[in-house]
């Protein structure tokens, strides 16, 4: 990755030139991608993502959104404390080591942050994993395919053994493939803490929270079988 900072007047994007030309702040408006037929869906969660057709391959394009209590007070502002603090840029930074070190995540292509007073908002534009569906869509009819939850388990070991933190492990953040290969999204406030296993172990009791509120009751049974075939594709480790 050749990545480059551009600076214009209360903005700053970082991007991969390797991958794409400069790209100016209007790449990261969906009107713009929509007014050139680009824009072929979307998805609604913390952050809006928007899927696009662009001339550098299959992308998404993320706002950054806050939830909770403090979307009452602004849905997408956040406090500037410098743009290489800003989330945008820090998740840019953390996607690219883990992309270049190998780690099953989306490949960044640009980030933006945008400076407004003492606040900023913020996009982030990655590409696409092709034919993934988030692990919470395959609850219904993988729910007892024990070589899928090993994987998972086993992709988790991966990304703890690289000291990856992840801030927000559940079943919507965890994307598969078409082979049933896993990939791990949203990296917005992942923090690098080797050896850090307090803060491990919190990812899986997480990830534990968001997969009982989302299984099916009637197949609530299956849960800790899925569960279990996790835990030790976890403590087995990653396929060497």
């Amino acid at each position: 990755m050749k990545s480059r900072t551009h600076k214009q007047d209360s903005l700053v994007i970082v991007y991969d030139a390797e991958r794409l030309e400069q790209p100016g702040p209007e790449c990261f408006d969906p009107a713009w991608w929509r007014e050139r037929g680009a824009l072929i869906g979307e998805a609604q969660g913390r952050g809006s993502a928007f899927f696009l057709e662009t001339d550098f391959g299959p992308a998404v394009l993320r706002q950054y959104l806050r939830g909770g209590q403090a979307a009452r007070v602004s849905r997408d502002r956040y406090l500037f404390t410098g743009f290489e603090r800003s989330r945008p840029l820090a998740e840019f930074r953390v996607l690219a080591r883990l992309a270049e070190d190998g780690l099953p995540v989306p490949w960044p292509l640009a980030a933006l942050c945008r400076r407004d007073g003492p606040f900023y908002t913020g996009w982030l534009l990655t590409r696409r994993i092709a034919e993934a569906l988030p692990l919470a869509d395959r609850i219904d009819d993988r729910h007892d395919d024990s070589d899928l939850w090993l994987t998972v388990g086993a992709t988790i070991r991966l990304f703890h053994e690289y000291g990856l933190v992840h801030a927000d492990l559940n079943a919507r953040n965890i994307l598969v493939g078409a082979a049933d290969d896993i990939h791990l999204i949203d990296l917005d406030r992942a923090r690098l803490r080797a050896g850090d296993t307090r803060a491990f172990q919190a990812n899986l009791r997480r990830l534990r929270r968001s997969l009982e509120k989302l299984w099916p009751a009637p197949l609530s049974d299956r849960l800790e079988a899925c569960w279990t075939a996790l835990r030790r594709g976890y403590e087995q480790g990653p396929l060497r």
